[in-house]
This record gives structure tokens, C-alpha cells and sequence, in this order.
């Protein structure tokens, strides 16, 4: 999702949720995503994805395709953007999942996948995301100046 204010490009970007992740700012930030079933639409996985991470709709009209990103961990990444806005009363609802927590305790606890959800200047999203998805922000601007 992005969205143009004063003139300037923001972009929603989340913060994966989990104890891996609490103290991690810079580069840990992504756009919402999620596995692929084989055979499945990737638009549609990737609406699916953005409404179980953000916890609303990923409605538009016009979505623009981004491509394919590899990430370093050699997972491959499908994008698309749409211009939105978030509701005045958001709150992340994503989805969880589960897992020991501590290590080797035996005990398994919740966490959700995405904890915070936020809009960021094109710059801090370059900063703050995973860097193979920063292919995808380029894509965006260079589909925008050419419209």
C-alpha cells in the first residue's frame, strides 16, 4: 500500500511480530507477504497475505505489478502496490503463530506475525526494510513517473 501526502511517496511497510524480531528495527521491516500454495493466483495469495498481516482489506482498483525480488535467505518474493489509506482506528489484527518460547522450554507461546504497521517516507522505507525487497520501491517510483 502507499500513498502520496504533500507531494511526498509513503509506503506502508510492518514489523514481523516474535521475540527474533523485538529489538530489530532497520532491515527487518518488509512489505506483507506470505507463502505461495502451488497453482495458486499470486494476486490473490498476495490480497490473502495483506489482509491476515494488516487486518483489512487490500482494496483497489488498480493494483500495479511489481515483479519478483530473491531475497538473501533465497526465498522469492511477489509484489504488487495499490494506493489506500489506512482507517482512522487501525490496528494491526494479524494472524499468529506459534512456537517454543524460550528455547528448549518445552512451552510454546503465540506471537503474532506482524506487530506494528506503519507508513514511512521513501527514504526511511529504503532504511528500514529488507534490502532485496528495496527492488521493489524502484519499481513502484519508476511505474509512477511514467504514468
Amino acid at each position: 500500500m502507499f500513498q502520496k501526502k504533500e507531494g511526498c511517496l509513503h509506503v506502508l511497510l510492518v514489523h514481523p511480530g516474535g521475540p527474533f524480531f523485538r529489538n530489530k528495527d532497520n532491515g527487518a521491516w518488509t512489505i506483507p507477504k506470505g507463502e505461495v500454495m502451488e497453482g495458486e493466483d499470486l494476486l490473490t495469495r498476495a490480497q490473502l497475505e495483506f489482509r491476515e498481516e494488516i487486518g483489512i482489506a487490500a482494496d483497489a482498483s488498480d493494483f500495479i505489478a511489481l515483479g519478483t525480488v530473491k531475497q538473501k535467505g533465497g526465498k522469492t518474493v511477489h509484489a504488487w502496490a495499490f494506493e489506500g489509506r489506512l482507517p482512522a482506528d487501525f490496528v494491526v489484527a494479524s494472524n499468529t503463530f506459534a512456537m517454543e518460547w524460550p528455547p528448549r522450554s518445552g512451552r510454546t507461546q503465540d506471537f503474532p506475525e506482524i506487530d506494528r504497521a506503519e507508513f514511512f517516507l521513501l527514504e526511511e522505507a529504503k532504511e528500514k526494510m529488507n534490502q532485496a525487497q528495496i527492488e521493489f520501491l524502484d519499481r513502484l517510483v519508476e511505474h509512477l513517473n511514467n504514468r
